[in-house]
């Protein structure tokens, strides 16, 4: 029997959903190229920090034993000879290529002393690093998380309910919240007497302080930086399409627009250069439409158009409570919440949820399924990209 060969590059949430579903045909040959030997849970770094979660899950409970597991970096795709070149040197062939390699949370830059005091979370080495250090300081010893975005909150919370001395410093606390679940945030941090600093921005980075754009000076003993995403340059190091980010440029079935043998999935998707937000919630889906493309493909059938809704964001306060951030199908925030006990038993229900999503779909492919956007919610666009985005690079973008 001829096989076809499917490489996925990431083994995250989008990376391992999209090689399960792909399982459905018996004449697949799967390939999942990942860094690391073990599947990491993004959604409990900050649980890893404060000691109460591994962070981490063994690929033999939720990858499908018809995928190939390699253990490697990717580090060029070479578009042209359909080869993905690794960081050991060797190489794979493919006949289709996922491109699911997620997001990251860097330091900047461009803030003096950020890349030399601040420390990052976003990824599992550097989420290990910080709980090293917090466990050389003392427990009053003041923290500084910079970001009010859900990650920012996240850690905060866990922290502060360990007794930590924690300072959030952002400019909008959770932006993409509605007023009623911004203010149950709030009174939840104000609870565990994490001081919030709003409207703020950082100038410098110290290695026992930091300082804002108001000549303000913060006692920090350690700065974690939650603020912004980003993702690895492979595309744009590959030479394919990409946004002002570096996302992989799409059209709305998740297929590059360079290349029909690509596709797209999770955070570092760009579909039409209007990108979803980057969330474990809304990278599953899209993961699903990327194996659901490249299996229409190979049937001779159409693919069809991404169309996933979003229901809400599900928010930790520490262990004992949690905000519900309900939202329209197209993931703007509605006036209405759940918070307290009952929220952090079910963002709880959710994160062991996605574990259980990803190893059912490893036993039955195809049973994956999510909420759909309404015809009000469709996206953008739902056709490939005008031409003058076909073919660029760096397309910049509105979101």
């Amino acid at each position: 029997m001829t096989t076809t060969r499917v490489v996925l590059v990431g083994g995250g949430y989008a990376g391992v959903l999209a090689a399960n579903r792909l399982s459905q045909r018996s004449d697949l040959d799967i390939i999942l190229v990942n860094p690391r030997p073990m599947f990491v849970e993004r959604i409990r770094l900050h649980q890893l920090v404060a000691g109460n979660d591994d962070a981490v899950e063994d690929y033999a409970d939720i990858l499908t034993d018809r995928a190939e597991l390699v253990v490697d970096s990717a580090q060029r795709i070479d578009v042209a000879g359909h080869r993905l070149r690794l960081a050991s040197g060797a190489s794979l062939g493919y006949d289709h290529l996922v491109y699911a390699v997620g997001s990251t949370a860097p330091v900047p830059a461009t803030v003096p002393g950020a890349a030399e005091h601040a420390w990052p979370l976003g990824e599992w080495e550097s989420a290990q690093r910080l709980a090293e250090r917090l466990a050389q300081i003392p427990l009053q010893a003041p923290i500084v998380v910079v970001g009010g975005g859900l990650t920012g909150i996240e850690a905060a919370s866990e922290w502060a309910e360990l007794g930590r001395n924690v300072t959030l410093v952002t400019g909008v606390l959770g932006p993409s919240l509605a007023n009623d679940g911004r203010r149950s945030v709030t009174k939840r941090l104000r609870k565990l007497g994490v001081s919030v600093v709003e409207n703020a921005t950082v100038s410098q980075v110290a290695g026992n302080r930091i300082t804002l754009r108001d000549g303000t000076e913060l006692p920090s003993a350690v700065t974690v930086w939650t603020a912004g995403f980003g993702v690895p340059t492979l595309a744009t190091d590959s030479g394919l399409s990409t946004d002002a980010l570096g996302r992989l440029l799409t059209d709305e079935t998740l297929t590059s627009i360079d290349d029909p043998s690509i596709i797209a999935a999770g955070d570092a998707a760009s579909p039409s250069a209007q990108p979803l937000r980057m969330s474990c919630q809304l990278a599953m889906p899209l993961a699903s439409h990327a194996a659901d493309t490249l299996l229409a493909r190979l049937d001779g059938k159409e693919p069809t158009y991404l169309n996933p809704a979003s229901v809400g964001q599900c928010i930790s306060l520490g262990r004992h409570a949690g905000t519900i951030q309900m939202s329209h199908l197209n993931d703007e925030a509605l006036p209405l919440h759940i918070g307290g006990r009952l929220a952090a038993t079910i963002k709880e229900s959710v994160c062991k949820g996605t574990l259980s999503f990803l190893a059912k779909e490893a036993r039955k492919p195809g049973s994956y399924f999510w909420p759909r956007g309404g015809k009000r919610q469709k996206r953008y666009q739902l056709h490939r990209p005008p031409a003058r985005l076909r073919g660029t690079q760096n397309v910049a973008t509105d979101d």
